[in-house]
C-alpha cells in the first residue's frame, strides 16, 4: 500500500489506459531517496500485469560499463530483434557486444530501441521502467531517453525514476513528476499502520527527522532499539543534524548492517562493491574471505537484500551504498581484488573483461602500468560502441594509474575529447584544466583546442572560441593539423559577428588553395569566383561533430564549408547540393556528429529557394538533434531559420516565440551573427505586415550584430525597403552601396537582382522601370528560382506603377506577386498585394487559396506525408525521421481525412498541386 500517492497513483493509471487504446507517453518521476519512486514503479508493474513490463536499474558500480542498462532492459525481448531491419538489427547487436562491430550512430540506436518497444508491444500495452537513471550508463540513458521523446502511438509507457541531489541521469524533454514529503495525514497513517509503537516523544523526534520520507519513516524506528522507541532512552542515535534524509536512512541502515556478523558484512561488502547481481560471482569471490552461503542469511532475515537461486540484489539501493561507505578502505580495497580474481575466468570479449578492469582499477591505489593499459582497452571498447561517457571515465582512471607524465596528459586529452563527444560539457572543461598541454603533440594539442572551443561554444561565446583557436594555431604552427584549426575558426569568428576578429583570423590564413574558401568568407569582399575548389580542410567545425562521428573522414568540414560560402554569396544552388548530398551521407554511413550542421544547410538553402515545407521539415528535425545532444548553439541558429519560415507566412506568434528565443540565447553568448539572424526575422515580420518603422529598428539592430559585409548581404534588401516604405531613404544609401558591391563580388544572377531592386527604390526616378524590369530579368535568368524574392520585386513594381497612375501595368505585376505569394503561404505579402490591387480598382475574393491542404496538417503529418509521397515505406520513413513504423502510420491515418484523401497513391498530385 503506498501512502499520500493517490494522485500519483492515478496519473500513471491513466497513462496505462490510454496505452491499452494504443497511445504512448513517457513520464519521469523525481524526488531524493526513499520518496517512494521506486515503489510507484512497482504499482504500475502491478497495473501492467505480467509479461507486460519491461525494466532496468542503474547500478552505480556499472556506470561505466556501456550499455549495460539497456541490454538488461531488451534482452527478455531479444527474439525482436530478427524482425527489426537489417541496419536496426546490426546496431543493437553491436551494443550488446555481440557482434563485436563498432556502434557508430547514436540516433540509430535510438531508433533501432524504439522499434524494439514498438514490436514488443503488439501484443498489447508494454510497460518500460528505468530504476535508479541517475545510476544508468550515459550511452543506456541516452538511447532510451531518445526512444521515450518520440512515443507516440505503440501504446508503450516508459517510467523513469530519477533520484535527486545525485550527479546524472538529467532527462530533459520528457514529463516530469516531483515527490515531495507525504502530508501530516499520510504520515500519521503510514506510522500508525507499518511502524511498531512509539512513545509519542520518538513519534514526534521520528517525523521531525523524516520531513515526509515514507522510507525514512520506516527505517528510523527500525534503527532504535526497543527502549528508544518506548521512550525510555533519548533517542541520541537519531542522526540529527545531518543535511537531508537520505543521509539518515543511511545512517539507519548502517547501524543495522554493524549488527551482522563479520562474514555476512564481507559478503554484503562485495555485493556491493559489484552490485551486477551475479550470486555466483558474489560466492567465489567471498570464499577469499571464508565466508559462504549460509552466512547470507542474517542480511535475508533483515530483509537487506533479496536472494533468489541466480541472483542477489540489494532491497534499496542506499543499502548498497549504506554498505560500501561504512566500510574501511582496505576491506573495499579487497573486495574489489577479490571480484577481479574471481571474474578473471570469465574474461573474453566484452562486459565482463570490462567489469573485470575496473574491479583491478578500483583495488589499485598508486601507479600501475599494467592496469593503466587494461583501462584504455576498456575506454576503446567503450569508445567503439558509442559509450563515450564510458570511454571518458576509463581514460581518466588510465592517467590516474600511469607515472608517466606525458602519457598522462595524453589520456587525460583523450578523456577530455570523448567526454565532449558525450555532451558532459562541464567535466570536459574541468579535465581540459588538468591536461599539461606542453606534453601533447600537434595533433593532440590542435584535437583539445577544438574540444575546448565546442565547450566554450555551447557555454561561453564563439569569440572566445575563436580565440582559443587561433592561441593553437600560433603554438602548433604551419603544419598538417593547422588546417581544421583555422577553418574552424573562421566560422566561430563568423557566428561572433566580430568583423576586427575576422580580420585577425583572415591575417593568419596561409596564402595556398587550401585555405581559398576560409580567406573568400573571413578577408575582404572580393569576387567569390576567385576562391578555387579547396583540398582537404580538415577533420570538422567546432560545432559540426558530435560524437565518434567527428573524424571527417568524407570531407564534411571542407562540405559543409563550401555550403555556407555558396549560402553568402547567393549560389543557393550549390548550397543545396551541397547541403542534400551532406545529410544524405550523414545518413547513410552513420555520422550523426554532422547531421544537425547539414540540416541547418539544408534549411536555409531550400528557404533561399522559396521550398518552405522542406525548409521547415529540415531545420525542424535539426533542432530536434541539436537538443537531443545539447547543442544550444546551432539550437539558436536553427531557431533563427524556423523565425524566419514564421515570418515569411505571417505567423506572428510563432515567429515572436522563437525569434525571442533565438535572441535571448545569442545575446547572452555573444552570438552576433545568429542574433542577426534572429532580429531579420522579426523585422521581416513587420515589413511583411506594413508596419515599416518597426521593420528598420529590427534590421539595423541586425547589421549592428555583424561586422562583415558578406555576412550582412541576407538583410540588406530589407533594410533597404524598410527605410524606404518608413520614409527614411537616406538609411538605405550605405546599404545600397554595400548590396551592390557584395553582389559584385558574388557574381550571381540572384544578387544581382537584389543589388538592381534596391538601386530602383532608392534610385532616380527616370532610372525606377529600367532597374526593376532589369530586376525581374535577372530573377528568371539564375540556375535556381527564388519566388519570394521575386514576388517582392514584382510587388514592390507593381505599388510604384501605381503610384504613378500606371494601373494597367501596375495590376499585371501585382496579380503575379499575389499568385506567388499564395502559392508560398506568404499570408502578409499576399494580403499586402491584394491591398494594391484593390487600390488599383481591381475587385477580389477574400482569402487567399482555398485548397492550402498541407496547411491543415501538423509539422510532423507533414513531413510523414512528404516522404510517403515519394514512395518511402513506413518503416523506411521512421528510419529518417527517428519515429516507430506505428507513429508513421498514425500520421498518415490523421492526415488523409485532412487533406481528403483514402489512399497513399494519391498523395504524389497533392504534393505536385501544392508546390
Amino acid at each position: 500500500m503506498l501512502y499520500g500517492r493517490g494522485i500519483e497513483q492515478e496519473r500513471i493509471h491513466r497513462m496505462l489506459v490510454r496505452a491499452g487504446d494504443g497511445a504512448s507517453c513517457a513520464l519521469v518521476i523525481r524526488g531524493e531517496a526513499g520518496m517512494g519512486k521506486t515503489a510507484l514503479l512497482e504499482y504500475a508493474t502491478g497495473v501492467a500485469g505480467p509479461g507486460r513490463v519491461l525494466r532496468t536499474v542503474g547500478i552505480e558500480s556499472e556506470m561505466e560499463l556501456a550499455f549495460g542498462g539497456l541490454h538488461q532492459l531488451l534482452w527478455p525481448v531479444a527474439g525482436h530483434l530478427e524482425g527489426l531491419p537489417g541496419p536496426q538489427a546490426a546496431v543493437l547487436n553491436a551494443a550488446f557486444g555481440v557482434s563485436g562491430e563498432a556502434v557508430r550512430d547514436r540516433f540509430g540506436l535510438g531508433t533501432a530501441v524504439l522499434a524494439m518497444l514498438a514490436r514488443a508491444a503488439a501484443g498489447g500495452p508494454l510497460l518500460v521502467l528505468v530504476d535508479d537513471s541517475q545510476w544508468l550508463d550515459r550511452a543506456s540513458l541516452d538511447a532510451l531517453v531518445f526512444a521515450a521523446r518520440r512515443l507516440h502511438a505503440e501504446g508503450v509507457v516508459m517510467l523513469f525514476a530519477v533520484r535527486d541531489g545525485v550527479p546524472g541521469g538529467q532527462i530533459e524533454g520528457v514529463p516530469q513528476l516531483l515527490l515531495q514529503g507525504l502530508d501530516p495525514a499520510a504520515v500519521d497513517a503510514l506510522l500508525t499502520d507499518r511502524v511498531v509503537a512509539l512513545s509519542p516523544y520518538a513519534r514526534e523526534r521520528i517525523v521531525e527527522q523524516a520531513q515526509g520520507n515514507p522510507l525514512a519513516l520506516l527505517e528510523l524506528p527500525a534503527a532504535l532499539t526497543a527502549e528508544q522507541r518506548g521512550g525510555r532512552l533519548n533517542p541520541v542515535t537519531l542522526p540529527a543534524g545531518l543535511a537531508s534524509p537520505s543521509s539518515r536512512i543511511q545512517e539507519a541502515f548502517q547501524e543495522q548492517i554493524r549488527r551482522l556478523p563479520a562474514a555476512t558484512r564481507a559478503m554484503l561488502l562485495v555485493a556491493a562493491a559489484d552490485d551486477c547481481g551475479d550470486l555466483d560471482l558474489v560466492l567465489r569471490a567471498s570464499a577469499r574471505f571464508g565466508a559462504t552461503l549460509e552466512d547470507l542469511e542474517p542480511a535475508e532475515d533483515a530483509t537487506l537484500v533479496l536472494l533468489s537461486e541466480h541472483t542477489l540484489s540489494f532491497r534499496h539501493p542506499l543499502i548498497r551504498s549504506a554498505t560500501y561507505q561504512d566500510a574501511a578502505l582496505t576491506r573495499r580495497l579487497a573486495a574489489h581484488r577479490a571480484l577481479a580474481e574471481a571474474l578473471r575466468g570469465d574474461v573474453g570479449v566484452g562486459q565482463h573483461a570490462d567489469r573485470r578492469a575496473w574491479h583491478l582499477a578500483a583495488a589499485t591505489t598508486g601507479a600501475d602500468e599494467a592496469v593503466a593499459a587494461e583501462m584504455v582497452g576498456v575506454a576503446e571498447r567503450a569508445g567503439g560502441r558509442q559509450g563515450t561517457a564510458s570511454a571518458s571515465a576509463a581514460y581518466e582512471r588510465a592517467a590516474q594509474l600511469t607515472s608517466d607524465s606525458a602519457g598522462r596528459a595524453q589520456l587525460l586529452a583523450a578523456a577530455a575529447i570523448t567526454s565532449a563527444e558525450a555532451g558532459q560539457f562541464e567535466r570536459t572543461a574541468a579535465l581540459t584544466d588538468r591536461v599539461n598541454a606542453l606534453a601533447l603533440d600537434p595533433r593532440m594539442l590542435a584535437d583539445l583546442a577544438r574540444v575546448r572551443a565546442i565547450v566554450e561554444l555551447d557555454r561561453g561565446s564563439p569569440g572566445r572560441a575563436a580565440r582559443i583557436l587561433l592561441e593553437c594555431a600560433d603554438r602548433i604552427g604551419r603544419c598538417a593539423d593547422l588546417a581544421p584549426v583555422l577553418t574552424e575558426a573562421v566560422q566561430t569568428a563568423q557566428s561572433s559577428g566580430d568583423g576586427p576578429l575576422l580580420a585577425e583570423v583572415a591575417a593568419r590564413l596561409p596564402d595556398s588553395p587550401q585555405y581559398a574558401l576560409a580567406r573568400a568568407m573571413a578577408g575582404p569582399l572580393a569576387k567569390a569566383g576567385a576562391a578555387t575548389e579547396p583540398t582537404r580542410a580538415g577533420d570538422g567545425d567546432t560545432d559540426g561533430a558530435d560524437g565518434a562521428d567527428g573524424a571527417d573522414g568524407d570531407g564534411f568540414a571542407e562540405r559543409i564549408l563550401a555550403g555556407v560560402h555558396g549560402q553568402l554569396f547567393a549560389d543557393h544552388r550549390t548550397a543545396l547540393d551541397t547541403a542534400v548530398a551532406c545529410v544524405r551521407d550523414c545518413r547513410t554511413q552513420d555520422v550523426v556528429g554532422w547531421l544537425h550542421t547539414s540540416l541547418h544547410l539544408l534549411a536555409e538553402a531550400q528557404l533561399s529557394l522559396g521550398r518552405y515545407e522542406e525548409a521547415h521539415a529540415a531545420a525542424t528535425e535539426g533542432l530536434a538533434i541539436a537538443e537531443q545532444f545539447g547543442r544550444r548553439h546551432r539550437e539558436t541558429y536553427l531557431r533563427a531559420t524556423l523565425a524566419t519560415l514564421a515570418a515569411v507566412r505571417g505567423e506572428e506568434e510563432r515567429c515572436a516565440a522563437l525569434g525571442g528565443a533565438a535572441l535571448e540565447y545569442a545575446d547572452a553568448h555573444d552570438i552576433g551573427l545568429a542574433a542577426a539572424h534572429a532580429h531579420r526575422a522579426l523585422g521581416l515580420l513587420d515589413l511583411g505586415s506594413g508596419d515599416a518603422g518597426s521593420a528598420l529598428t529590427r534590421l539595423e539592430a541586425a547589421r549592428s550584430r555583424v561586422g562583415h559585409p558578406a555576412l550582412t548581404a541576407f538583410l540588406l534588401p530589407d533594410l533597404v525597403e524598410a527605410a524606404v516604405r518608413a520614409g527614411r531613404p537616406e538609411r538605405a544609401a550605405e546599404p545600397v552601396v554595400l548590396l551592390t558591391r557584395w553582389a559584385g563580388a558574388a557574381r550571381q544572377p540572384a544578387a544581382a537582382a537584389l543589388a538592381a531592386r534596391c538601386r530602383a527604390l532608392t534610385g532616380p526616378d527616370e532610372e525606377v522601370e529600367e532597374r526593376f524590369t532589369a530586376a525581374l530579368g535577372l530573377h528568371d535568368a539564375g540556375p535556381a528560382a527564388q519566388p519570394f524574392e521575386r514576388a517582392r520585386t514584382e510587388l514592390l513594381f507593381g505599388e510604384w506603377l501605381r503610384r504613378e497612375r500606371r494601373r494597367t501595368d501596375a495590376r499585371a505585376h501585382l496579380r503575379r506577386a499575389l499568385e506567388a505569394f499564395d502559392g508560398l503561404g506568404a499570408r502578409s505579402w499576399a494580403a499586402r498585394a491584394r491591398t494594391e490591387l484593390r487600390a488599383g480598382g481591381e475587385t477580389l475574393e477574400t482569402g487567399g487559396r482555398p485548397d492550402e491542404l498541407l496547411g491543415r496538417l501538423s509539422p510532423q503529418e507533414r513531413e510523414v506525408v512528404r516522404l510517403a509521397a515519394t514512395g518511402a515505406t513506413n518503416r523506411q520513413i521512421a528510419t529518417q525521421l527517428f519515429l516507430s513504423p506505428r507513429t508513421v502510420g498514425h500520421h498518415l491515418y490523421r492526415a488523409f481525412p485532412k487533406l481528403g484523401i483514402t489512399t497513399r497513391n494519391d498523395l504524389p498530385s497533392i504534393m505536385d498541386r501544392e508546390r
